[in-house]
């Protein structure tokens, strides 16, 4: 059992931070855990919806909490820019800014070196951004990126790190993962919340030497927890499989493991069963908001005629106020261009994501984890037998 900060949750003994490992799958390497936080206990493994701007999008928070989260991201580059750290502070903090009780993680900006690469410099003392909103100026150094996400009063900080590309080169990965360890021990040092815990980032790209060189360097810096990051951004799905199983290994058992950016239905079942814990990606929103709808046999693609007159709610099972709803009328509100359509159809997907993890947790609970996989996959490896294409 992991526990740190001298700070205690308001009316308990109990440390405000502490991670407990409840159980190991017999089987395979999926963890069922805890993590207590200031705001709240997050049952792990878990998936945490996308509030960049600090909004999940389309959906209020009311939504989001009946949808069954109980941890949402934000992210530091966005929210610097606007509406300003600062503005949050002296309006009570992210919490109460977005109207949110309940944990939150705040991303530190790495990702934004990756995907504003061609508006970015990078130097060993800090990335320097052009802002995508109007061109203005942004310097991120690691002790900037631990300011902002202080004065946003997150619970769990992300330490900044330099994400690449892939394919790339040996000595590109080498040098990003290096530059990663060194922002990591800064970020470290110039830390002071004692409500507010550190996650270091694993880099090392695909290669496993640099992936176990990373997770050393970090580790013997004895962070609160630790991610994986630098995936999903260009290997095939294999190869980030690959990955996750030869990191995982290499990082503390007591303390939680976060795979960043990650991803699909199976993505998250592939890195619970190689003992990831928590999880973020904006597939969730981004599909709803596209007419794409995540079910037990594949994804749904809404618009598709098939379903012009189909009487059968998305998913029986997946519950929110909506979930009896007709396919037939979800495809005519796309189809009408009504804005409730993306609403219903991504608050369906993140109530599906955090039913996808609670049966997770069921599972490894009763050491059947890899029958539940072996049955998920199959399932969206079926397929609608009526989705065809228009």
């Amino acid at each position: 059992m992991f526990q740190t900060s001298p700070a205690t949750a308001e009316g308990s003994s109990r440390p405000a931070f502490q991670f407990e490992l409840v159980h190991v799958d017999r089987h395979c390497g999926a963890r069922l855990g805890r993590l207590h936080t200031p705001h709240g206990t997050i049952d792990l493994p878990t998936f945490m919806p996308v509030g960049t701007c600090g909004t999940v999008k389309g959906l209020t928070f009311d939504q989001v909490a009946a949808a069954g989260a109980q941890i949402v991201l934000g992210n530091t580059y966005h929210l610097a820019l606007r509406p300003g750290p600062e503005l949050v502070a002296q309006l009570g903090g992210l919490h109460q800014f977005i109207g949110w009780n309940k944990p939150i993680l705040t991303d530190s900006g790495g990702f934004q070196i990756f995907s504003l690469a061609q508006m970015t410099k990078i130097t060993e003392a800090q990335a320097v951004f052009r802002s995508h909103i109007d061109g203005s100026q942004l310097e991120l150094s690691p002790e900037r990126a631990v300011r902002i996400q202080e004065q946003l009063g997150s619970d769990i900080a992300m330490v900044l790190d330099h994400v690449i590309g892939l394919p790339a080169t040996y000595a590109a990965v080498e040098e990003a993962m290096e530059r990663s360890t060194r922002w990591a021990a800064r970020c470290q040092r110039a830390h002071q919340r004692s409500d507010q815990i550190q996650f270091a980032i694993v880099q090392g790209g695909l290669d496993p030497g640099l992936r176990r060189r990373s997770a050393e360097q970090l580790v013997s810096l004895e962070f609160p927890g630790y991610a994986i990051g630098g995936l999903s951004v260009g290997e095939e799905p294999a190869a980030m499989y690959e990955t996750i199983a030869a990191t995982c290994p290499c990082l503390p058992v007591d303390r939680p493991r976060y795979l960043m950016g990650v991803g699909t239905p199976r993505d998250l079942l592939e890195g619970v069963l190689r003992g990831i814990d928590m999880f973020d990606c904006v597939m969730p929103t981004r599909n709803g908001r596209n007419a794409s709808a995540f079910t037990d046999s594949g994804q749904l693609k809404i618009r598709n005629s098939c379903y012009r007159d189909d009487p059968r709610p998305v998913q029986a099972d997946v519950e929110t106020p909506q979930s009896h709803l007709s396919r037939a009328y979800l495809r005519h509100l796309f189809m009408a261009g009504e804005m409730l359509g993306p609403i219903l159809l991504s608050l369906h997907n993140v109530a599906y994501y955090q039913r996808l993890m609670r049966q997770a947790r069921e599972a490894i609970a009763a050491d059947s984890f890899l029958e539940f996989y072996n049955r998920r996959l199959a399932g969206w490896g079926a397929g609608d037998s009526r989705d065809d294409s228009d």
